[in-house]
């Protein structure tokens, strides 16, 4: 019957398709398209061979730690930069120091044989003034202080007026009808950079809006030898601009006491501060143009600026050395990349990164020819490894790349490469690095007298330009850009 061959066909196919289940592999790959097989056997093919790529670099990366840490170059880094600094000295935002600095960097670049050029840019210039701070009640005592970038000055015969202490700007504001036409003293405790910061930036501002006529912030650092510390500050828009300057940690604490006990503190304190229009500057921009892709860049920096004290020896003279020393280390040894490596020593970044924003701002229209921007203002100190930001795929080359640093054991790739002055390509995409040391010590000296070569160590900064010429090399030297 007609139904009967219908059944015993369908029997037969369910059979067959039974037979040729059992016989075929189930493993879930099969399952993928032809496409998607062969898309992940290429992309394990490509990881394979990058990490082979990379590996191919041991000998050239040995060859740039040797020359740095102990043949030909060893110390060079050190020695540029005490020459640098003990003829230079501080280098502050506007002036005459800084464009020195600027001129004897141009000269000494090309004179290492590299393509040097300064690009003009806009950069703020404050001026400190003749400053003091003295206690006048409950006794008489000089105050060691620093006055804050872009603070605005006193009257001359300075402001003399009833001390309010404070350890947050919680208590301000629980506090605030006590601080009409008195100092505030900010005696915050240090936390982190990052956290206690917000009082010397914003702890001006947040005490004019409760009528205060000036405000004493306690240094920002974990350690002092009564030792103020500068940097910028920030008036909010609205707000009435009071001085403002630094104190000591250990005189913020003092007067801390001295409140705690019931005590009537008084201070007169005086500022010359002042703003003036902005003035001329410059980028310094040092090259080894690529080979294959000179359109190609692979950035190093530093920054060339500094704070009004000490030598800015650490912050950033060093990072500004070692981003030189790279290329010179290159160039010794007769390399040459296939894309162009390009350092830069920025201007302005203690004002907030002005010199690099306006650098981002004339080059951003070739962001996709930046293949990786690198900063060192963290110190030049022991080296400990690199902090990268970046997509999956250039973490994984850079997981390759460090491992040829196993010769001076800073094999480490950490997470969020950081910098003022890299940070606007870092937010456009483009893969970013910073250099990771032993920086305990970093904020003892940050903005203070204490910023000098002293703090410096030859072997230590050796270290630190073989990492950072390394990496530059071989980043810039590879087949392919970094992955976005």
């Amino acid at each position: 019957m007609a139904w009967e061959a219908r059944l015993l066909f369908l029997l037969s196919l369910f059979m067959l398709l039974s037979m040729l289940s059992s016989m075929c592999d189930c493993h879930p790959l099969s399952a993928q398209p032809m496409s998607l097989r062969a898309a992940s056997n290429d992309t394990a093919r490509k990881a394979s061979d990058i990490a082979a790529e990379v590996a191919g670099y041991a000998d050239v990366a040995k060859r740039i730690i040797d020359l740095a840490v102990f043949g030909a170059a060893q110390n060079r880094s050190y020695r540029r930069l005490a020459d640098f600094t003990d003829t230079i000295g501080n280098r502050v935002s506007g002036s005459q120091s800084l464009d020195m600095a600027i001129k004897y960097m141009y000269k000494a670049m090309t004179q290492d044989g590299l393509d040097v050029h300064l690009e003009p840019v806009k950069i703020p210039h404050w001026v400190r003034g003749k400053e003091s701070a003295e206690m006048i009640l409950p006794r008489v005592k000089s105050l060691a202080m620093l006055g804050l970038g872009s603070s605005v000055g006193t009257p001359p015969e300075g402001i003399k007026a009833e001390v309010l202490v404070v350890q947050s700007f919680e208590e301000l504001k629980h506090r605030a009808s006590e601080a009409i036409g008195k100092i505030v003293v900010f005696n915050q405790p240090f936390v982190s950079y990052g956290e206690t910061v917000a009082y010397r930036a914003y702890g001006a501002s947040e005490a004019a809006k409760v009528g205060a006529v000036a405000t004493l912030i306690r240094s920002i650092t974990p350690f002092s030898i009564n030792s103020p510390h500068t940097g910028w500050q920030d008036y909010q828009d609205g707000v009435k601009p009071i001085p403002t300057a630094c104190i000591t940690v250990e005189d913020a604490e003092l007067m801390w006491r001295m409140a705690q006990r019931g005590q009537k503190i008084v201070v007169r304190l005086t500022m010359g501060a002042k703003t003036l229009p902005d003035a001329d500057s410059f980028n310094t921009v040092a090259e080894i143009t690529g080979w294959q892709h000179p359109e190609q860049v692979v950035l190093l920096s530093g920054h060339l600026d500094s704070w009004d004290v000490g030598q800015g020896a650490m912050d950033d003279g060093g990072g500004a050395m070692i981003s030189w020393e790279a290329l010179s280390l290159i160039k010794d040894l007769g390399l040459r990349p296939r894309r162009t490596l390009r350092t830069v020593l920025w201007t302005a970044e203690e004002q907030g990164g002005v010199g690099a924003q306006q650098y981002y701002n004339l080059h951003k229209v070739n962001l996709s020819n930046f293949d990786l921007v690198m900063e060192s203002d963290l110190g030049t100190f022991t080296p400990h490894g690199l902090q990268f930001t970046g997509s999956d795929a250039a973490q994984k080359v850079m997981e390759e790349v460090v491992k040829l640093l196993a010769p001076i054991n800073t094999t480490k790739l950490e997470a969020h490469g950081e910098g003022t002055d890299i940070s606007p390509w870092m937010q456009a995409g483009v893969p970013g690095a910073s250099l990771h040391v032993a920086d305990s010590r970093y904020f003892w000296f940050h903005h203070s007298e204490g910023d000098s070569m002293t703090v410096q160590d030859p072997q230590d900064m050796n270290l630190c330009s073989a990492l950072w010429a390394v990496v530059a090399y071989v980043v810039a030297d590879l087949q392919d850009m970094l992955h976005r």
